[in-house]
This record gives structure tokens, C-alpha cells and sequence, in this order.
């Protein structure tokens, strides 16, 4: 006993001192990495690091706070401007320096440097370029003069004052004046001098010539340098405060020394012949001494000699619709975006979106400066104008009860083959008697010989679609086809459901005829006859019938004129079963298959002859209609529209949800008492589901099955989906009405309440956010996987993403999330056009796509970029590169890493295009659509004089045309085939562009074309 004891209490000894060495290696109590499970509640923008038995939040750099809550640090709200010396812009945690157009981001990412545009395809000058701080400046060789362009150079005439002598004295634009001589403009960012010729900068061209800051005065800009920069001697420049040495006094002598040698000494004399008698402008000598006079768009100051510009957009906006510019001697109209100026360069007319190819996948409605894009029922929108499948069973499995099957635009709940699908087309019940609704016969067709001809009727009861197409064009299924009924087999179910089933299709042609799908009276008497012994009868039972009438090529006239079409078509596909009680011991189902298709082919002959003589009739809930008219006859206005459609306001509308056409009374009538119709543009409505229960109120006008009334409500449910209904247990929930069973939460997990409607009622251990979804196993939020997200909070599932796109990463949020990864575009010989993925949406992260244009032999290329959208980066993270071939030493035509929202146009500096686009793993952006077209290398010299030629993109009208896709579709067609430019000079032309964009085109190409006309 005493030994057993010391035993035991050595033991125990043993063993506690074991413990204690457990407990302080920290092995029998395990340390709980919250972080690790996110069980913390560090703030989304600190970092989470756990300690033992405890864990620590810091705020992220660029973060202010105590880890729990942080706040973004504003570091461009301070006197150094966050050390940027041109813009700083700030960003959750960052902030960002950009430089001024000109200008380029020095390596220290705060600094800007003068971009050398002169390094660059010479800058675009013809001649010689010479590089200035923010900009730069074409010069010509002897006995050349710069044209209006600013790039190219002329020839200089002798003859007179004229803008093509080279003594001209306009510093910039020459313009030929109304009444002769001459009248100087200047390019954007200038101002004209006072004496009308010379033009003087402004910190609106180049940034006035400034490194860092510029600011306007009456002689000109005056620089200035960031707080840690000094302005250097030329007065332009920006030097560091520890490089600057003593020539800063010397600098102060030499500015104050400086004098304004543009001011302007008037002389009066009393002659035009000296000094032009003091006038500004026009001189006249007069009995009574010099009379001065200014040009259009100017005034004549009190003091008889001066011109002054009028600003014509005091005055009632210049009488321009929408804004007015003003400009020295002038003025200019603009319009809105989504607006276009007309020719009297005043009006803005609304563009019509719509009307241009590609603008959406599905429907597009215009509105005033703007359009809006929608997608078929099934689809949702994407992308902006991009219409993909909705993928229904991501979302909670579709609301079925057990397989969900997608479809494109639709899906299908399935049941195992014990069970049928209830009704609600979602639940599933026990299949009572040998025949099974799901596979029983829907649709009827009878036929009949009397009187010497035959007379056929197809009985579509139920489950009727139409599918209206332009006009006298129409789809009509009946049924529901087999294609699915095999997904829901076993191999050998399925092996036997093939060999069972019959399908096949037959076309039936006419040399002339109108489909027509409209109520008539029909021959009921006969067909009511039919017996399954009568030889003079023909009965066969379909479970799918697919029937679409089409007609050919038409001829229209005038509304109230005959309309004549050729070849009419009805095609017609059948679906069914092989009768298996005509498998005996002497017939198997192959034997008993090819007698069905034999009466099949008996069935199909006979209705050729009722369609022939216009003898076929299709009735629909009991109403009957003719398919076709072999001869139609006069038309009215509603004959124009499509079937389910009526005459609205010289348009065609479909009728609505809820509703059908009427034939007989041309118009949409609400679905009656017991009947709904959820899709638009029907002509009929289908019929409620009864209950076991019946007197349960109907309503006229049901829009789908939920509103044919006496349905179970949310969070409720009865063993046919009518009332009376229970409530759902706790631990269920139910989201939608008529059901006949509740969703269990999963995982153990309770409800708040019974009759719950949603799993969000469900008491989850953890509440998850946007981008996660709850797991009923580990009872944790996991994040959405890539190509699915989830938008709202506490959901037990995440939604695919429509169509083919997918996410960039996992967590995503919203549907706009999802992007299209494939590389568009279109490569044609003579047009075509490449475009970023997803494009009008933000393109993906981590895409790269590469086009070849490779013209046909002696054709060049044009292309154009109305705009690109690039995140705006320190380094070129994402970028458009255009040369010659693949080799980064090869000739460039084009490269960028940044947005531009002006237009550029250019010719290709090689004979054929390679184009890539990557994007890298950060921010993303809508990027671009970029056309282009190939022309006849003998006009090389026309297209680049027109695309070089400044005033292409002087005005703001001028680049929007380069963003009309109708209007580049025009232009395109006169720079490939300059000769088309003549079909353009009437009506149709004028009312197309602006006059001053007709006038840059028409000199350039009459004169190249002369030799030619």
C-alpha cells in the first residue's frame, strides 16, 4: 500500500513537473493567432501582428491612428505642396505628383522636366524643330515660311500681301483678310499683341515657359520656382537652393535692366501713308484727316485708333446653345457632351448613340447627350454596354429545391428521376400514376380530310413562347424540348432516352407570302370528328414543336401601297417519343421506333398539303391563329410591327408584362382572371397553377406566376404552394412565394424568428461583408473566388460572373468586377479598329494583347485616337505601343502610358503595324477604342498634310469630329479614297461637318485631285 502510494504520488509528481514544463514551453495552451483567423478588429487599413496571447493593430504608412481606427494622411495639404512642384494629388495612403502638359516626372517622382517633344518623330515639323520649357517650335530652311500648321513649310510668293508671302508679319496663323491684305492669329495659349501681328505667350502654352509656376502679366509670364527651388538666371528655369551660386546678383542687375521692347510708341500723323495714320487696323484718308475702321469681330475705341476684340458671348451667349468661347475677332460655339454643333455652328443637336454600330450587345435607348444600354431577360449588362448570361444557379443553387442547370439567358430546375418538377418549376414531388407530367404530351396536331382537302390544327395548351422578329418575321415554340431531360439521366437512362426519341425538322417554301400570326374564325366542326380510327384523319402528340416563319427579301412602298415579298418560309422541328406500348415480344423499341417515324412521315405530307392550300391553323390557350398568308393583302400601319407589338407614336412597342396581343382588337389586353405573362411581346397568356384548394382569388393583368394569387407568401410554405401555409421552422427560411418546402440555414444554425425569408435572418456566428460569403461548415466568411462576387452583407453565396468575363482577384464586390479578358477589335484590309478588353468598362489587371495590321501592297496606314484612359502612374505601369514589329529597337510610331482626351491622328512610319497593350497588376482604366484605315500610298503627301495640319484639332468641334464614329466613318471614307471625297460636297456633307472643317478639306483635296477630275 505505502509503496503504491509513493508510486501514485511520484507519478503525479512526475507530472506536474511535466505540466509546468508544457505550460512554459507554451505547448498545453496553444496561443490563438487572431489575425491569422480575422477575428481581430484592426481597422481595414492597419496591419494586424499577433503576440502571445494578445495581438497588436498599427496603421499602414500613410495612415494616421491607433491601429482600431486610422485615417488617410493628406500629404499634399501643406506649404510644399507635398513636395510637387507642378500638381499633387492625394491618394488612400499616398499621394501622387503629375507634371503639366510638356513636361515629364523627374526620377525623384517630384520634379518636372521639360519633355524634348523634338526627340519624338522630330516633334511633327517638316522642317527643323527646336525645343523650348514646356514646349516646342518648328522653324524652316531658307526661302521656306511656317504654314498655318506651325509644322509644315511653304514655298514664300513675291506677289503682294498675301498669307503665302513670306512677309506676311503674322508671327503665328496668317488669315486672308475679307477685303484683302491679311489678318493674324495665334495659336491656342497665346494672346494677340497690340499691334495685331505679333502674339505674345501665356501661361496657358507650355506653362508660359516656366519649370515650375507661371503667372500671366501684360508683358508676358512671370516664372516662379517651388519653396525649395531658386529661379535660375534665364528666368525659366528652376535650380535646387544648395546649387545656386553667385551669379544670383548678377541675375537681379540683368532683370532690372531689362526694358519691354514690345510696348508700342504711337506716332500721330495725318496721313495713312505714315505709320498707317496711328489706326490700328484699316486707314482711310479723309477731308478731315485719317479715318480709322476695324474688321469684323473688333470695335474702335474712344480714342479714334485703337481696335479692341468684342466678346460676342456677353451678348445672349454669342447665340450659342450651349457655350460660347470667345476669341480674338471671333468667337466659337460648343456643345455638351453628347451633343453635336449643326452646320449654322450655333444649335447642338442630341447624337444619337444608337444609331452607330456596336454601341450595345442588346437594346439601346438614346437619350438627350447621352444612352443607355439593356440586355435580353436572362442577360445583365456588363462592361458598360456588354450584355452576359446570368449564371441563376450561382445564386442560392436558383432557387431549386435539388439540380439547377444553366442555360444562356434562362436555366432549369431538374429532379431525380422519382420525382417531377411541382408547378413553381423549382420544387420537386413524388411522381403519382405511370405517366409523370414532365414527360407527358403537350402539344396536339390533327388534321382532317374534308371536302377534298386537308385541314390541320397544331394545340399548343401551354408553355407557349414567341419570339417576334422584324415586322412579319416570327419564332413560336411549344413545349419543352428533351435536350435537358438527359442531363438529369443516368448513362443508361440516357442511352435509352436517345434511342426513344424522335427529332426532325422540315421546311416548307413558297415563291410568295406574309407570315401572319393573328386570331381567326377556324373549322372546328371537322377537326372535333377525328377519331384514332378514322383513315381520313391524322392525330399525333409532340412534346416540343419549334415553329418559325420567315420571309425573304421585300419590297416596300409607300404605307398605303401593297407590300410584295418573295420566298416565304415555315420551318417547322418536331420532338417525340417512341410509343412504348407498341414494344412487344415480336416488336422492339427499334422496331417500334421506325413505325412512329413512319406516321410520322404520313403526319408530315399531310400537313404539307393544309399548308399549301392555307389550311394549317395554330391554337394557342384555346384561341385560334393563321400562321401564313400565301397572299397578302393591303396593309396598315400595324402590319408594320412585329407580332406582340402595336402602332405607339409612328413606333412599334411590344406589349408589356402582364398583357397580350390582341388580334382581333389590335391591341395589348391584360392577361384575364386565372392566366400571367412575364415576358413582353406575347399573344397569349398562360394559365395559373391550380390549387388543391380552389376559390382562390385571381387577378387580372398577373405580370408572373407569384401574382395568379392564394400563393404561399415569403417565408412560408404548404405542401402545393397554395394557402392554407405554415411557416418556416426555425433554422429555415424561405426567399420566395408558392413553395412547398424551407431552405435549412446549415451548420446547426437557428433563425431570429419562424417564417424567416432570407438567410441574412439566419444567426450566423460572424457577420460577413461585401466580398465573402458565410460557410455553414467552418461557420468563417471566405472571400468570393475569382469570376464570382458578392454585393451585400451576410450572404451563404457568391454570384458568378456574367457571360465570359471574370475578376482580377478574389473579394470582389460588384459586377462591374467582372471583365471581358479578350483582346477586341476588328482587322480589315481597308477599316477596322483594335480596343482594350471590356472596353467601354475598366480593362482587367494582368492582360497583354498584340494586333497586326498588315495592309494590302501599296497601301499605307491612318490611325486614329479620339481618346485613351491609362491610370495615371510615376512609372508606365500600363501602355499602348505601336512599331514596326515585336523588337523594341524597330521603328515606333506611337506610345503612351498616360490619358489623353484631345484626338491625335498620324500616319504610320512603317508599312505595317505591330500594336501591343499590357496592363500591369495595378490600378485599371476604361482605355480605348482606336480606328483606323488604310489608303493608296500615292497619297501619302494629301493625308499627312491634312492630319498634320494644326487647325485638324485648333477647335473643340474639330476634336469631337474625331470622336463621332459617324462622322470618322465619313472621314475615313474620303482619306482612304480622297475621290469619294466628291459624293460629300452636296447636301449630305454640309450637314455632316462644320463649315470650317469642310473648308480645311476641300482646299486640300480639290487641289491634290485637279489633275484627276
Amino acid at each position: 500500500m505505502g509503496s503504491g502510494r509513493r508510486c501514485s504520488a511520484g507519478a503525479a509528481l512526475l507530472l506536474l513537473l511535466l505540466q509546468g514544463q508544457v505550460r512554459a514551453a507554451g505547448l498545453l495552451l496553444p496561443d490563438v493567432d487572431e489575425c491569422a483567423q480575422g477575428t481581430d478588429d484592426c481597422h481595414p487599413d492597419a496591419i494586424c501582428q499577433n503576440i502571445p496571447k494578445l495581438y497588436k493593430c498599427t496603421c499602414k504608412v500613410g495612415y494616421s491612428g491607433e491601429g482600431k481606427t486610422c485615417e488617410d494622411i493628406d500629404e499634399c495639404d501643406n506649404d510644399f505642396n507635398g513636395g510637387c512642384v507642378h500638381e499633387c494629388f492625394n491618394i488612400p495612403g499616398n499621394y501622387r505628383c503629375t507634371c503639366y502638359d510638356g513636361f515629364i516626372l523627374a526620377h525623384d517622382g517630384h520634379n518636372c522636366l521639360d519633355t524634348d517633344e523634338c526627340m519624338f518623330n522630330n516633334g511633327g515639323c517638316q522642317h527643323l524643330c527646336v525645343n523650348t520649357m514646356g514646349s516646342y517650335e518648328c522653324h524652316c530652311k531658307a526661302g521656306f515660311f511656317l504654314s498655318d500648321n506651325q509644322h509644315t513649310c511653304i514655298h514664300h510668293s513675291e506677289d503682294g500681301m498675301s498669307c503665302m508671302n513670306k512677309e506676311h508679319g503674322c508671327a503665328h496663323i496668317c488669315r486672308e483678310a475679307p477685303k484683302g491684305g491679311v489678318a493674324c492669329e495665334c495659336r491656342p495659349g497665346f494672346e494677340l499683341a497690340r499691334n495685331k501681328m505679333d502674339c505674345i505667350l501665356t501661361c496657358n502654352h507650355g506653362n508660359g515657359g516656366c519649370q515650375h509656376t507661371c503667372e500671366d502679366a501684360d508683358d508676358g509670364p512671370i516664372c516662379g520656382c517651388h519653396p525649395k527651388y531658386i529661379v535660375h538666371l534665364d528666368g525659366k528655369t528652376c535650380l535646387e537652393r544648395e546649387e545656386v551660386v553667385a551669379e544670383i546678383s548678377e541675375s537681379n542687375a540683368t532683370a532690372g535692366a531689362d526694358v519691354d521692347k514690345r510696348v508700342k510708341r504711337r506716332l500721330i500723323m495725318e496721313t495713312c501713308a505714315v505709320n498707317n495714320g496711328g489706326c490700328d487696323r484699316t486707314c482711310k484718308d479723309t477731308s478731315t484727316g485719317v479715318h480709322c475702321s476695324c474688321p469684323i469681330g473688333f470695335t474702335l475705341q474712344f480714342d479714334g485708333k485703337t481696335c479692341k476684340d468684342i466678346d460676342e458671348c456677353q451678348a445672349s451667349n454669342g447665340g450659342c446653345d450651349h457655350f460660347c468661347k470667345n476669341t480674338v475677332g471671333s468667337f466659337d460655339c460648343s456643345c455638351k457632351k453628347g451633343f453635336k454643333l449643326l452646320t449654322d455652328e450655333k444649335s447642338c443637336q442630341d447624337i444619337d448613340e444608337c444609331s452607330f454600330e456596336r454601341t450595345c450587345d442588346h437594346t439601346c435607348i438614346n437619350h438627350p447627350g447621352s444612352f443607355e444600354c439593356s440586355c435580353n431577360k436572362g442577360y445583365t449588362l456588363y462592361g458598360f454596354t456588354h450584355c452576359g448570361d446570368i449564371n441563376e444557379c450561382s445564386i442560392n443553387n436558383g432557387g431549386c429545391q435539388k439540380t439547377c442547370v444553366n442555360t444562356p439567358g434562362d436555366y432549369e430546375c431538374q429532379c431525380h428521376s422519382s420525382h417531377k418538377l411541382h408547378w413553381n418549376k423549382k420544387d420537386c414531388v413524388e411522381i403519382e400514376g405511370s405517366m409523370p407530367d414532365d414527360i407527358s404530351p403537350k402539344v396536339l396536331l390533327s388534321c382532317i380530310k374534308s371536302d377534298g382537302s386537308d385541314r390541320c390544327i397544331l394545340n399548343c395548351p401551354s408553355e407557349v413562347h414567341l419570339i417576334s422578329g422584324m415586322q412579319d418575321a416570327y419564332t413560336l415554340t411549344c413545349g419543352s424540348s428533351s435536350q435537358l431531360k438527359k442531363k438529369q439521366q443516368n448513362t443508361n437512362e440516357s442511352t435509352c432516352l436517345d434511342t426513344s426519341t424522335i427529332k426532325t425538322s422540315v421546311t416548307f417554301k413558297f415563291n410568295e407570302g406574309k407570315c401572319s400570326l393573328k386570331k381567326t374564325e377556324m373549322f372546328r366542326e371537322g377537326l372535333q370528328q377525328i377519331l384514332p380510327d378514322n383513315h381520313n384523319s391524322v392525330m399525333e402528340s409532340f412534346y416540343y414543336v419549334n415553329l418559325k416563319c420567315s420571309s425573304g427579301k421585300q419590297v416596300l412602298g409607300a404605307i398605303s401601297r401593297p407590300m410584295t415579298t418573295k420566298e416565304m418560309f415555315i420551318t417547322v422541328d418536331f420532338e417525340l417519343e417512341t410509343n412504348q406500348k407498341e414494344v412487344t415480344d415480336t416488336c422492339d423499341l427499334s422496331c417500334a421506333r421506325k413505325r412512329t417515324e413512319k406516321r410520322l412521315r404520313k403526319t408530315i405530307r399531310t400537313l404539307r398539303k393544309a399548308i399549301n392550300r392555307e389550311q394549317f391553323h395554330v391554337c394557342l390557350s384555346g384561341m385560334d391563329h393563321e400562321v401564313a398568308e400565301k397572299s397578302p393583302k393591303l396593309l396598315n400601319l400595324q402590319e408594320f410591327c412585329g407580332m406582340g407589338q402595336i402602332h405607339v407614336d409612328n413606333r412599334c412597342a411590344s406589349c408589356s408584362v402582364g398583357t397580350y396581343y390582341d388580334g382581333e382588337q389590335e391591341l395589348c389586353v391584360l392577361c384575364p382572371n386565372g392566366t400571367y405573362q412575364d415576358e413582353e411581346g406575347q399573344i397569349t397568356c398562360e394559365p395559373c397553377p391550380s390549387p388543391q384548394n380552389p376559390g382562390n382569388q385571381k387577378f387580372a393583368g398577373a405580370r408572373d406566376i407569384s401574382e395568379c394569387g392564394g400563393q404561399c407568401s415569403l417565408g412560408e410554405y404548404s405542401s402545393d404552394g397554395f394557402k392554407p401555409c405554415l411557416p418556416c421552422p426555425f433554422g429555415t427560411y424561405q426567399p420566395e412565394p408558392g413553395r412547398t418546402s424551407c431552405f435549412p440555414c446549415g451548420g446547426g444554425l437557428t433563425t431570429k424568428y419562424s417564417s424567416a425569408s432570407m438567410f441574412q435572418d439566419c444567426e450566423t456566428k460572424v457577420q460577413c461583408s461585401p466580398g465573402h460569403f458565410y460557410n455553414t461548415t467552418t461557420h468563417r466568411c471566405i472571400r468570393c473566388t475569382v469570376g464570382t462576387y458578392q454585393p451585400e452583407f451576410g450572404q451563404n453565396y457568391c454570384i458568378s460572373c456574367p457571360g465570359n468575363t471574370t475578376t482580377d482577384f478574389d473579394g470582389s464586390t460588384n459586377i462591374t468586377q467582372c471583365k471581358n479578358r479578350h483582346c477586341a477589335g476588328e482587322l480589315g484590309d481597308f477599316t477596322g479598329y483594335i480596343e482594350s478588353p471590356n472596353y467601354p468598362g475598366n480593362y482587367p489587371a494582368n492582360t497583354e494583347c498584340t494586333w497586326i495590321i498588315n495592309p494590302p501592297p501599296k497601301r499605307r496606314i491612318l490611325i486614329v485616337v479620339p481618346e485613351i484612359f491609362l491610370p495615371i502612374e510615376d512609372e508606365c505601369g500600363d501602355y499602348l505601343v505601336m512599331r514596326k514589329s515585336s523588337s523594341s529597337n524597330s521603328v515606333t510610331t506611337y506610345e503612351t502610358c498616360q490619358t489623353y482626351e484631345r484626338p491625335i491622328a498620324f500616319t504610320s512610319r512603317s508599312k505595317k503595324l505591330w500594336i501591343q497593350f499590357k496592363s500591369n497588376e495595378g490600378n485599371s482604366a476604361k482605355g480605348f477604342q482606336v480606328p483606323y484605315v488604310t489608303y493608296d500610298e500615292d497619297y501619302q503627301e494629301l493625308i499627312e498634310d491634312i492630319v498634320w495640319d494644326g487647325r485638324l484639332y485648333a477647335s473643340e468641334n474639330h476634336q469631337e469630329i474625331l470622336k463621332d464614329k459617324k462622322l470618322i466613318k465619313a472621314l475615313f471614307d474620303v482619306l482612304a479614297h480622297p475621290q469619294n471625297y466628291f459624293k460629300y460636297t452636296a447636301q449630305e456633307s454640309r450637314e455632316m461637318f462644320p463649315r470650317s472643317f469642310i473648308r480645311l478639306l476641300r482646299s486640300k483635296v480639290s487641289r491634290f485631285l485637279r489633275p484627276y477630275k
